[in-house]
């Protein structure tokens, strides 16, 4: 049996969080503010809207790290296989430029990590076998998971709940426009 590299965008998120943080670590965080999109945005700054995208790659300690990358690596290649490599991408992409664009927009703190993402990915998952409606997988879930982040906004935890929040939000849109647009095609 030979190992495969079986979901090349999720795969290679991973391993490109997991590079940087170490190299992170090990550079005294040289090259942490890449990686972290920063509370208020210095508009002629082109390194400002590179953050937008790339501070899902940082992440703040390796519990962080290993939190996030479990929850991808369980989920992601599910997702991958279902949506296709593209449009995960398209979706990692689309998460982290609304959570870091609204961040800047209504949050006076900085964001780092992939949390958002898992979110997307948590929320995007219940929609994987579609059947006429709304999936029962999809309002558990919602209750549950965005229910929580809700009660959880309130508390001072330096967690972004809104990151959380964001990202579901982006996995339910991309549900419920995918999955119609498979039934229109079949």
């Amino acid at each position: 049996m030979k190992i495969t590299y079986n979901s090349p965008v999720v795969l290679s998120f991973a391993l490109l969080a997991t590079v940087i943080y170490f190299v992170n670590t090990f550079t005294a965080n040289i090259f942490a503010n890449l990686f972290v999109c920063p509370a208020s945005m210095n508009f002629a700054n082109p390194i400002d809207y590179i953050r937008l995208f790339t501070h899902p790659l940082g992440h703040a300690n390796l519990q962080h790290l290993v939190g996030n990358m479990t929850y991808i690596l369980l989920l992601g290649p599910i997702l991958e296989e279902k949506y296709g490599s593209r449009n995960i991408l398209i979706m990692i992409l689309t998460t982290a430029f609304i959570t870091g664009i609204l961040n800047v927009l209504f949050l006076p703190t900085g964001l780092l990590g992939a949390s958002g993402i898992v979110f997307m990915f948590i929320i995007l998952v219940s929609f994987t076998n579609p059947q006429d409606g709304i999936p029962l997988t999809f309002v558990l879930i919602l209750v549950l998971f965005l229910g929580q982040e809700l009660l959880n906004a309130f508390s001072n935890d330096n967690i972004s709940q809104f990151a959380h929040i964001i990202g579901g939000l982006v996995g339910s849109f991309y549900g419920f426009m995918l999955n119609r647009r498979e039934k229109i095609i079949n």
